[in-house]
């Protein structure tokens, strides 16, 4: 009993100096025990609930019917009301900026803000940016407002502890706990931009635009989606990494929407191409003519390894990199050729046409 006492103390003394803000050191004497609540009551002011009306468009299913299109006058689309609620993050008390999710908000006219004392007030949406599923809304008015840090996802690991916070299924406020689960997950097919992260803490319907907190009291990642048969928790969600939300939020606030340029290049997997030995790098399989990637000196056959320093492990994680930077940025790759590295510097040039990613699909939570 004693040895179990013993690593129990130096357990809680690890922990509490890695979070000193969360965790309070048990006194065996006194029965006092570790919580998390003195970091909820820091952070939860942040976290507003969201109220939207408006109207969408979407596709009729009798439309699909070749029965009903032959005798009826079947629109092919229909017009929807749309009452949902949803979460928010305040991360600009001054300017009352909100980072929530695309889905949220997609399709209104009308967006209330309910803060955690009960406080309401009016948004309007700034902008949306349907790739990534993010959208920035401003309170109008805002008074007496609190706002969340913005952290670094960058330096997330898996096994780190984290708190998600939102209004799952309209109860209110809710707090739920759980760790980094996986980090980098793509080919979900929620988003045209995917670099989730993964956790076990609890999301549900209408967490979506929640925050997902670090134990330092962080802003690290907008919680999004799940996988789940019957809609509801499993233990898998998925937020938006706030370094990729926080890249939106600054085009939206500059300018209003998100203007993605390219370097003209095909990119594959590596553990997608056969005889490599490395299995972790963006494969360049197509060089454009005439191309900043072409001009920079790129080839067919390069493993880009890190853009601007970061490492890059997958192509998607590149294509993040390019479709979040600026145009007219340089963008510097670290490049492996012939087994040799070398950097180059590439300049983002717009887009040849506009053309528009696709909107989000199943499992979006209100």
């Amino acid at each position: 009993m004693c040895v179990v006492r013993l690593l129990l103390s130096a357990f809680i003394l690890a922990c509490a100096a890695w979070f000193p803000a969360a965790a309070q050191i048990p006194d065996l004497k006194t029965g006092s025990i570790p919580t998390l609540a003195p970091l909820v009551r820091q952070v939860t002011p942040a976290v507003v609930n969201i109220s939207v009306h408006g109207r969408v468009r979407e596709d009729n299913p009798l439309y699909r019917d070749p029965i009903f299109r032959e005798f009826f006058d079947v629109p092919r689309q229909i017009e929807k009301e749309v009452n949902a609620t949803g979460s928010g993050v305040i991360v600009d008390a001054q300017r009352g900026y909100v980072l929530t999710n695309n889905h949220v908000v997609e399709g209104t006219s009308t967006v209330q803000i309910t803060t955690k004392d009960g406080r309401q007030f009016s948004a309007k949406v700034m902008g949306r940016d349907p790739p990534t599923d993010v959208a920035v809304l401003q309170i109008q008015n805002p008074i007496g407002l609190k706002a969340l840090p913005l952290g670094d996802s960058d330096v997330l690991e898996v096994g780190d502890f984290v708190l998600a916070i939102g209004n799952p299924f309209g109860l209110g406020q809710t707090v739920t706990s759980g760790l980094v689960s996986a980090l980098g997950r793509t080919g979900l097919g929620k988003q045209g931009y995917e670099d989730f992260i993964q956790t076990d803490a609890a999301i549900n319907p209408g967490n979506s635009g929640g925050a997902l907190v670090s134990l330092r009291g962080d802003l690290i990642g907008i919680n999004s989606a799940i996988i789940s048969p019957a809609g509801g928790n499993v233990g898998i969600g998925f937020a938006i990494p706030v370094n990729m939300a926080r890249q939106v939020m600054e085009q939206i606030v500059s300018t209003g929407r998100v203007e993605r340029g390219r370097i003209g290049v095909a990119l594959q997997d590596l553990r997608l191409s056969a005889n490599r030995v490395r299995n972790e790098g963006a494969l360049i399989a197509e060089v454009a003519p005439d191309s900043p990637a072409e001009k920079s000196g790129l080839r067919k056959g390069d493993i880009v390894t890190a853009a601007n320093d970061h490492p890059i492990r997958t192509a998607a994680q590149l294509r993040n990199k390019v479709g979040l930077a600026r145009i007219g940025q340089d963008v510097k790759l670290t490049v492996q050729r012939d087994g040799a590295p070398y950097t180059v510097m590439v300049q983002i040039a717009p887009p040849l046409d506009a053309t528009t990613a696709s909107v989000p699909g199943a499992h979006r939570l209100r």
